[in-house]
């Protein structure tokens, strides 16, 4: 099962890169390049433990559906989705977030199982690995522009964080 592991550093306080990272609105906003849109569950606000939400999107020009949930909430530590539904055979992706240096250090672990036998694992070494890659990068960088300006107030109840 291939693993992805991403470590990203945002100048900004824990609890504001923890809930902009489960932002259904900044998700939006983040994978617009594949036009992904929340169409059930929790598809707006920010998603919580026990929640899940079903994304559309298109990827390698065919759109699918793809349903995860949040299986593991520890507020403003970590938290897990795990996709329910989707073309994969398996999606686990965590999301750890630990202060550092006046800011935090925000780690992605993602593994996942490529549909498709032997063809899938041809095309996790190939091509889709880095895909992935790229994607969660592209997310992590729009959570981290998020989180070092004010257009997280953008997102987030500002009144909440102070």
């Amino acid at each position: 099962m291939p693993r992805i592991q991403l470590l990203t550093e945002i100048k900004s306080i824990k609890e504001i890169v923890f809930d902009l990272s489960r932002s259904i609105d900044l998700h939006k906003i983040s994978t617009s390049h594949t036009d992904e849109t929340a169409v059930d569950g929790k598809i707006s606000g920010l998603i919580g433990p026990n929640e899940w939400v079903t994304w559309k999107a298109k990827h390698f020009g065919v759109y699918q559906k793809l349903t995860s949930k949040v299986t593991e909430y520890n507020r403003a530590n970590f938290f897990t989705d795990e996709m329910e539904k989707g073309v994969f055979k398996k999606i686990r992706h965590e999301h750890h977030f630990t202060e550092l240096n006046g800011g935090t250090l925000m780690t992605d672990i993602f593994d996942y199982d490529s549909p498709f036998g032997v063809v899938g694992k041809l095309a996790d070494k190939l091509f889709l690995k880095k895909y992935i890659s790229d994607f969660l990068e592209k997310r992590n960088s729009k959570i981290k522009e998020f989180a070092e300006t004010e257009k997280w107030k953008i997102i987030l109840d500002k009144e909440k964080y102070r």
